[in-house]
């Protein structure tokens, strides 16, 4: 008999890994023990090599679904004489870290047992086990034990501690374990009184949802607001009160067979539809007349998510005439944080909802929902939170602990440690009160989780960033230095770390995005970079053009348009979409500040060349939301018949002008060309553009990668049309899995250029 003592890390703590390694050394014949602790699992293991082996071949390769292994360390250790093989109590190492479960959805077979009239959870909303249900959200330290959880204060009944005792049950030590007797309980009120507790609560939310109103529902991360989304007047009702003209409403429903309903079926979407994380996943619909006009207005896609709690699924469910489809989107403000503290909630939900269905469990952490889309039948972000948040995402270079502060947009922050980048949830848009208050909780929450305590701060070149404000007070009072890296070289860096590049190789970052601070102080966001993680030059980008009113323009995309028209030397005749938008008067007005330079910032922002077009060809003038103008023109150009034109840019040097793709679409509008058609026309010409420009830059440099960022890489189409021609052109293509394209996964980039700047720094 020999004995091992195995060291495990990764997501192993609060996904079943200690029964499952029970159960596993029962079965070859193991003696020994396996504990938590708070850097990971440890397993004593004694008995024949081959058994020995096959365990250890087992922890790498076979773990449980929900686990994520990065190590398995063994080494000799001397046979203590056990008799079975036993889970000790958790171990605490001063010092240790590991990652943290995200939140996942309720499992099959806890749904089997929900709906079993001889279960004694039947019908509870709460039910969950070592394979399902809150983690993160919950979660107040490590080790991953209930004491460390907002479910410490309920107490367990016997029936239920005997499960969590029991290593050979499925809810062995799963540290939510509840149940009708001893667990959380829902409630709805009604003017701020309940009116009804338990099922009844349940009841009475579908009977007002049917009715074409409004609640606000309780959920694992937070609050949502929902309503029948086959209710026109509902729909409105909602958008109205949340203040939210134009953006899309995510959409809920009980399986993807009524998804199908209203989308195309797409195996690989259904996939990523029905993974445990459930993200809202974006769909081309094919019947948007039977969802309410309201839901999405003038978008070719839908946003689906299935039910992913237990309340969830008996709240759907298909009895009594109930909508087959909820709107279920985050309960707030436009641009405030998602509630997720009861008296918060009934505060700040008062004048939203009609309703509010409630439940006693606490939340720790709010978690937005995760919103995807599919490129080659893989996922990719749009925003990355519930159901993946905390999850680390590994760093291509060491480098002492850093918190990066992201951006100002679509805010989320970078912690790591050693070779971890724990990336949080979604945080919003920095510059408010409440956000940036949201921001710091989440912050010093994540510090203490995984115990670091940040040696610098990372942040974005912008002085006048909310965030950048953050950095530089948090780096004050900490006595920490500060390093600030410009916005469009942390795309590209958070870019390759995604794609796990080498610190040692460089690529072409092609940078699409709305705005970034430049080194020349000038708005940039068309940028062609020579960049390695500690380094960038600027080699391309598009020629400059002024924005009237500044950041006035990106709300009112015909300011851009009406720029952009001047530079290519179009006049601003009254047949042209973009120049009826504004009024004679501001006409005036515009061309006088554009002449005199007056509140005309220079501008090489691609994504404000999408906003352009998309008011030239009338699809949108104001915007009530940051993309929504490109999302638009985006949804245009794929409903537009087949067509092979690519309007041209001309590129001079390090200039790309799109004069000649300005004037092309005018003339095309002036022939009664379909402006869906031009819209296609200029996506194909900017996937030429990019690829030109690489092949340019491949043939100077010497470069064969090219990594795409920012947020006009949303824009699956623009991906679509530029990725298998770069690809032709031989270019190793990356682009991003692991975060977002846009501002949401800028603080990996920050961190590792931080990381990368000390490294390349001379040393005394």
């Amino acid at each position: 008999m020999i004995a091992r003592r195995i060291h495990v890390s990764g997501v192993v703590q609060g996904v079943g890994f200690r029964p499952w390694v029970w159960q596993r050394a029962a079965s070859l014949g193991l003696v020994g023990w396996v504990r938590n602790s708070s850097s990971g699992v440890e397993i004593h293991a004694e008995g024949d090599h081959a058994a020995i082996e096959a365990m250890l071949a087992s922890v790498a390769h076979q773990p449980p679904p929900l686990a994520a292994i990065e190590s398995v360390t063994t080494v000799p250790a001397n046979p203590s004489g056990a008799s079975a093989f036993v889970i000790l109590d958790s171990l605490d190492h001063p010092g240790g870290s590991l990652p943290v479960a995200p939140d996942i959805a309720v499992c099959d077979d806890c749904l089997r047992e929900m709906h079993d009239p001889a279960d004694r959870r039947y019908r509870y909303p709460f039910i969950n086990c070592t394979n399902c249900g809150p983690r993160f959200s919950i979660v107040l330290g490590i080790p991953y034990d209930r004491a460390n959880t907002t479910m410490g204060p309920f107490r367990m009944c016997p029936e239920c501690r005997a499960q969590y005792d029991d290593p050979s049950n499925r809810r062995f030590h799963a540290q939510p374990i509840a149940c009708p007797g001893c667990g959380p309980q829902a409630a709805l009120e009604l003017n701020g009184r309940v009116v009804a507790r338990r099922e009844d609560a349940i009841a009475r939310a579908r009977s007002i949802l049917a009715e074409g109103l409004i609640v606000a529902i309780k959920g694992v991360g937070g609050f949502h607001l929902a309503c029948d989304a086959t209710d026109t007047d509902a729909v409105a009702r909602l958008r109205s009160r949340k203040r939210r003209e134009q953006r899309p409403f995510a959409l809920m429903c009980r399986d993807a067979a009524t998804v199908f309903r209203f989308v195309p079926e797409d195996p690989r979407r259904e996939a990523i539809l029905r993974s445990p994380e459930r993200p809202i996943v974006l769909f081309p619909a094919i019947d948007p007349g039977a969802i309410a006009p309201g839901v999405a207005p003038g978008r070719a896609e839908l946003g689906f998510m299935l039910a992913y709690t237990p309340l969830h699924h008996l709240l759907l469910e298909p009895a009594g005439g109930f909508p087959d489809v909820l709107v279920m989107t985050s309960a707030n403000l436009s641009d405030e944080p998602i509630a997720y503290e009861d008296d918060d909630a009934r505060r700040r939900l008062a004048p939203l909802a009609d309703a509010m269905l409630l439940h006693d469990r606490p939340i720790r952490m709010r978690t937005d929902d995760s919103v995807v889309t599919a490129f080659e039948g893989r996922r990719v972000f749009l925003r990355r939170s519930r159901g993946f948040a905390p999850l680390p995402v590994a760093l291509p270079l060491d480098g002492p602990p850093t918190l990066a502060f992201g951006a100002d947009m679509k805010n989320a922050f970078c912690l790591t440690r050693e070779r971890h980048a724990f990336i949080s949830h979604h945080i919003g848009e920095m510059g408010t009160v409440e956000t940036e208050r949201a921001f710091e909780d989440a912050a010093r929450h994540f510090e203490r989780l995984f115990r670091v305590h940040p040696h610098r701060i990372a942040h974005d070149l912008h002085p006048d960033y909310a965030s950048t404000r953050a950095a530089l007070a948090r780096a004050g009072s900490d006595h920490l230095p500060a390093v600030a890296v410009q916005h469009h070289h942390a795309h590209a860096a958070s870019c390759m770390a995604d794609n796990a590049i080498p610190p040692d190789r460089r690529a072409i970052g092609v940078i699409f995005d709305g705005t970034g601070y430049g080194t020349d102080g000038k708005v940039w966001g068309g940028e062609f970079l020579l960049c390695s993680y500690a380094s960038f030059e600027r080699a391309m980008q598009l020629r400059y053009s002024p924005l009237p009113g500044g950041d006035a323009a990106a709300r009112r995309p015909y300011r851009g348009a009406l720029a952009a028209l001047r530079a290519a030397g179009i006049p601003w005749d009254r047949d042209i979409a973009a120049v009826r938008a504004a009024t004679l008067q501001e006409l005036e007005i515009l061309e006088g500040q554009i002449n005199a330079g007056i509140n005309t910032p220079d501008s090489s922002s691609m994504g404000r060349l999408f906003d352009a077009f998309a008011s030239l060809l009338g699809i949108c003038h104001r915007a009530d939301h940051e993309g929504q103008a490109p999302c638009l023109l985006e949804s245009a150009a794929r409903s537009s018949p087949t067509d092979d034109t690519a309007y041209e840019f001309t590129i001079d040097d390090a200039d790309i002008d799109p004069s000649p793709a300005l004037r092309a679409a005018v003339r095309d509008l002036r022939r009664g060309v379909d402006a869906r058609t031009i819209a296609l026309r200029f996506h194909r010409g900017v996937a030429a553009m990019v690829t030109a420009c690489c092949r340019r830059l491949r043939d100077e440099h010497g470069i064969g990668t090219v990594a795409l960022s920012g947020g006009v890489w949303q824009n699956t189409l623009l991906m679509e049309l530029a990725v298998p021609m770069l690809r032709a052109h031989g270019f190793t293509t990356l682009i991003h899995y692991n975060v977002p394209a846009n501002d949401g996964g800028i603080a990996l980039g920050q961190a590792c250029v931080a990381h990368a700047v000390i490294a390349a720094a001379p040393h005394p």
